[in-house]
């Protein structure tokens, strides 16, 4: 999928006069893993870097269910940031599916960043990780985030259990601070390679997936506790034959008959408050009206069912 405009805050400055365009031996390219425990911020810088709101976020952990790719244009460089889930230990047959996309991700990108929560610190999830990582000889920076919130503030930095021959920075996901410095230290590690995607290009993912991660993440903003993590999004219908309204039918996955009773709410009220919310995530993306209908369907078997979770996009 492309965007027409560049993303905000990170179209590379002019050359200064007398420069010269850098030559195809010049240019790196590569993916670059964003890694790290639930809830470290890799979502939120993700969007951050692209100027859009690429991947969904939420306060609860463990929002990210697949990798999404991410793609940073620059003047001598094409970064192509993998978002993935949060590494977490678990014998549910989702988390298990989560985890192989992690340890594909650390596999196959050409640079990592391990990310660290400032207020919770250096973690076991981060010995695993950092373990892989030596042991593949993966070019890694270490990434503090988090650094504007005050609980962060004081606490040691770089971090004395993290691995001493990687680089390290801290970032704001909300503020933009030390994000510059990041995209340098990652392109300075980056192959010479020429572009791997059109100059165009936002991410990998099609927008009929993109919509239903939008509905997702008004699942989670809006109901409470652990129902959110019972729930998948399944887009049955995308219709975008009129280009002034795009209309969308989906289903809410859920265990059980008591869980739908919750979903749908008193008169219908929550599901349809779901796709009030939904429907306006959905408009300001994709630029024009939202015909979106929203159905609560029980599928006791979906978190179960390997393949099932493949078709809807967690693998």
């Amino acid at each position: 999928m492309s965007k027409s405009e560049p993303a905000s805050g990170t179209t590379p400055s002019a050359p200064t006069e007398g420069s010269t365009e850098s030559s195809a031996t010049d240019f790196r390219a590569g993916f670059v893993g964003l890694l790290g425990p639930p809830n470290a911020g890799k979502s939120s810088l993700l969007n951050r870097i692209l100027g859009e709101r690429l991947a969904i976020v939420s306060a609860k952990p463990q929002t990210t269910r697949s990798r999404i790719l991410g793609i940073l244009p620059r003047e001598n460089a094409q970064l192509l940031f993998l978002d993935t889930p949060g590494r977490h230990v678990s014998p549910k047959k989702l988390n298990e599916a989560l985890n192989k996309v992690v340890e594909e991700v650390a596999r196959d990108c050409d640079v990592a960043c391990l990310l660290v929560d400032r207020t919770e610190g250096w973690t076991d999830v981060h010995d695993e990780l950092a373990g892989s990582l030596i042991a593949m000889r993966r070019p890694t920076v270490i990434v503090g985030t988090k650094c504007d919130l005050p609980r962060a503030q004081g606490k040691d930095w770089p971090i004395e259990a993290a691995p001493e021959q990687w680089p390290a920075c801290t970032v704001s996901s909300l503020t933009g601070e030390g994000v510059t410095a990041l995209l340098a230290m990652i392109v300075e590690a980056l192959p010479a390679s020429p572009p791997l995607y059109g100059e165009d290009e936002l991410t990998d993912r099609p927008m009929r997936w993109l919509c239903a991660e939008m509905i997702r993440e008004s699942v989670f903003e809006m109901l409470d506790k652990e129902l959110p993590y019972s729930m998948a999004v399944e887009v049955l219908r995308y219709d975008e034959s009129n280009p002034k309204m795009l209309k969308i039918g989906a289903n809410l996955l859920v265990e059980r008959d008591s869980q739908k009773r919750i979903v749908v709410g008193r008169g219908g009220s929550m599901v349809k408050n779901i796709g009030i919310r939904s429907r306006k995530s959905i408009e300001a993306w994709v630029g024009c009206r939202v015909h979106l209908e929203l159905f609560v369907k029980v599928d006791p078997t979906w978190l179960k069912n390997g393949r099932r979770i493949q078709e809807l996009g967690y693998q």
